[in-house]
């Protein structure tokens, strides 16, 4: 018996030991949480989209209670995410609005051609950096799909060649903005209804020489606006989010039809096919 005693007290002592050492480690190495970081990140959605310009929601939490950051950043949290945050800081913060993304382009099989078959790698990206396009239209949608790989939550698809967004399911991370490369989504005030599907910086005749369905720059849309809300920029019509009032006269008017009602371009309207 007594040769089973002296190991099992030998292994006992250095459990002893190494329960002591782990101790007195957790109090020298101890980092104090910030709780106003935490009960932050709590209000947050936990989305990690990236939106608000922090690699997630830890890090936008992180950067908001140390004053980096104000707490009205967060676009899929929008108005509610932003005063929960407000009242963990005990400030006042003003309206936010949610965002929906909106892609500049509606240029169509019917409306444009391609100039060439391409047949590698299916990006976006890659398709205009190395031919600066496939389609006769040098500022419209590619098709390849970069926009639905960056979104999470599914909202865009590919429909009759181009982009497009279903604002029912779009949170407002901007991710599909950062994808890409022609810079045609833009993000949009929910409460605004009609946007320009057009980005071309073409002159009228040029755009319309390749692009059924592009801006002409024709200026009916200014001229009809009752709140002033068009202006003419680079060739193509661009709407004043803070003056429209979304009464739609500039979509009546629009000889060539390139100004959408965003809440009509909805999953059930829109028929899906892969990228």
């Amino acid at each position: 018996m007594e040769q089973y005693v002296l190991p099992i007290l030998f292994f006992l002592g250095i459990g002893a030991v190494i329960g002591i050492l782990l101790t007195v480690a957790s109090k020298v190495f101890y980092v104090k949480t910030d709780e106003t970081v935490s009960r932050i990140s709590e209000a947050l959605p936990g989305a990690n989209c990236g939106g608000c310009g922090y690699s997630g929601c830890d890090g936008y939490a992180a950067a908001v209670a140390s004053g980096e950051a104000p707490p009205d950043l967060c676009r899929p949290g929008g108005a509610e995410t932003a005063g929960k945050i407000g009242q963990i800081l005990g400030i006042e913060v003003g309206n936010v609005e949610p965002v929906k993304a909106f892609i500049r382009c509606n240029g169509n099989c019917g409306a444009t051609k391609d100039k060439f078959t391409y047949i590698g790698t299916p990006s976006c990206t890659a398709i205009e950096r190395f031919y600066n396009g496939k389609g006769e239209c040098r500022s419209g949608c590619h098709g390849m799909g970069d926009c639905i790989r960056a979104c999470d939550k599914g909202c865009i698809s590919i429909r009759d060649g181009i982009a497009v967004v279903d604002p029912t399911e779009c949170i407002g991370c901007g991710k599909c903005v950062k994808a890409c490369p022609n810079k045609l989504i833009v993000l949009i005030p929910e409460s605004r209804r009609y946007a320009v599907r057009c980005n071309s910086d073409a002159a009228g005749k040029e755009t319309r020489a390749v692009c059924k369905n592009g801006c002409i720059a024709c200026g009916m849309c200014r001229k009809k606006c009752p709140s002033e809300a068009i202006i003419l920029t680079d060739n193509h019509a661009e709407i004043d989010m803070k003056k429209c009032t979304s009464c739609g006269t500039c979509a009546e008017v629009c000889p060539v039809k390139c100004i959408a009602d965003i809440r009509k371009m909805t999953a059930a309207e829109c028929e899906k096919k892969e990228a």
